[in-house]
């Protein structure tokens, strides 16, 4: 596997942002030049950056059989989001950066070999990337993954410390209610269009202070066709637990190799 870190100018966040690429080394070197390898876009949580991921897991092994590229953006502690007081993430993540990883590697551009994973504020962002442009993807994952925006920031904004700050930053004082932020209301959305979606892997443990929130997004996917996955079991908000559950979702991932 080759592990690439890298540091680009983005125009839309106006600074030098990075991002680590983990590529199958061997697949590209044997490969013709027409091929495109399948994607998982691997993002961060809160407080975390491009690093957290291949530091705190065994991820570069365990995509070493796979023919799969993995691209992890850092985005700060945006939320994924155009900032009220800060950087359109948001206009970053879903526009600027698949267009520089395509210009970077050889990735696919087929809707069936793209998905999006994270954990915590990531797992929030791979679902609201998903479920607001659920024809770029085939499959998303969520680990201890934020939800429920709408009720956590409530939460958050009477209690007090650094991510009252930060989502001061992120969102202001506005109403995310029925926004690209508020997942609860894309699902109700989606549940009533006919155009292809992509399934959905949702992992929580008991013990996370964000199970109330996984057990209500669950409970309202079940109430739609939404192809959902779920596994709640034992576990807090840890990177032992996400170490554990990555294997799992790249294992139920629809990665089609060549062979």
């Amino acid at each position: 596997m080759a592990l690439i870190q890298c540091e680009f100018a983005s125009e839309i966040l106006s600074k030098s942002v990075s991002m680590t690429a983990i590529l199958p080394q061997e697949t590209l070197v044997n490969a013709d030049s027409s091929y495109r390898l399948p994607t998982l876009y691997l993002l961060h949580g809160f407080s975390d950056n491009h690093t957290t991921w291949s530091r705190n897991t065994a991820i570069e092994q365990l995509v070493s059989d796979k023919e799969l590229a993995v691209i992890m953006p850092s985005v700060d502690n945006s939320y994924y989001t155009d900032m009220v007081y800060g950087g359109k993430y948001w206009t970053f993540l879903t526009q600027e950066l698949p267009k520089i990883s395509h210009a970077f590697f050889p990735l696919s551009s087929d809707r069936e070999a793209n998905f999006v994973a994270g954990h915590s504020m990531g797992g929030f962002g791979a679902l609201k990337w998903a479920l607001n442009c659920p024809e770029q993807f085939s499959a998303v994952a969520s680990l201890s993954g934020v939800t429920d925006m709408v009720t956590h920031l409530e939460r958050i904004r009477k209690a007090s410390g650094d991510k009252l700050t930060y989502l001061s930053l992120v969102f202001g004082e506005s109403n995310i209610h029925e926004t690209a932020n508020d997942l609860l209301w894309k699902v109700e959305q989606l549940a009533i269009v006919t155009r292809k979606l992509p399934k959905i892997y949702q992992a929580c443990g008991y013990s996370d202070f964000l199970y109330d929130l996984n057990q209500r997004f669950y409970h309202l996917c079940k109430q739609t066709s939404l192809d959902l996955t779920t596994d709640f079991g034992p576990g807090d908000h840890t990177w032992e637990y996400w170490g554990k559950k990555i294997s799992d979702i790249l294992d139920w991932l629809p990665v089609r190799n060549r062979h």
